[in-house]
């Protein structure tokens, strides 16, 4: 996408969440997550690229000791329909027995974070909670649900705070949902 073309897109995007509202939401995911998890040394795993904004903002607000790591799995690419699942990287760190809390920027129709939870697992893990920053609330049956959400989004295709728009706006403090089709 040429820097005019994403310009124009964000210029006529519809604003839906502002950068004061994601902060406070990820400082509350952040109390909860201590909660659940400050005794329990978890593995956090960063799933790659649309959850680095929303892991980077979230692990200094969590008050615990955790190991970390990342995995990259996707269904998108270049697309903005989901396709076949793509493992581009497993974490390094083991995961056997271990309690691991796997971060990502949406929960959208599921099937990503369904194989991915599949696949830590069948490698050992005593168990994978999952947090998402966002769940899109498109009236699908999921195949699974977050454990820990930070905002709700519309049905509708949203960029920003680590999700991209053909690979433009990851880095927008806020979150934007393109102008819809009328």
């Amino acid at each position: 996408m040429t820097p005019e073309k994403a310009r124009d897109l964000l210029a006529n995007a519809e604003l839906i969440y502002p950068e004061s509202v994601i902060q406070t939401a990820v400082a509350q995911l952040a109390e909860r997550l201590t909660e659940c998890l400050a005794d329990k040394n978890p593995l956090v795993l960063c799933v790659m690229t649309g959850g680095v904004i929303f892991c980077g903002h979230l692990l200094p607000k969590l008050a615990f000791p955790l190991d970390f790591d990342y995995l990259h799995a996707t269904r998108y690419g270049p697309e903005t329909q989901g396709g076949k699942i793509s493992w581009r990287m497993a974490p390094w760190t083991s995961v056997k027995g271990r309690s691991v809390l796997v971060v990502d920027d949406i929960l959208d129709e599921g099937m990503t974070l369904t194989a991915v939870k599949e696949s830590l697992l069948r490698l050992g893990a005593a168990e994978v909670l999952l947090a998402v920053f966002v769940d899109k609330q498109n009236g699908k049956n999921k195949p699974i649900a977050a454990d820990f959400v930070g905002l709700n989004v519309p049905d509708r295709f949203v960029f920003g705070f680590g999700m991209d728009v053909d690979g433009a706006w990851r880095n927008l403090p806020a979150i934007y949902a393109m102008k819809e089709a009328g």
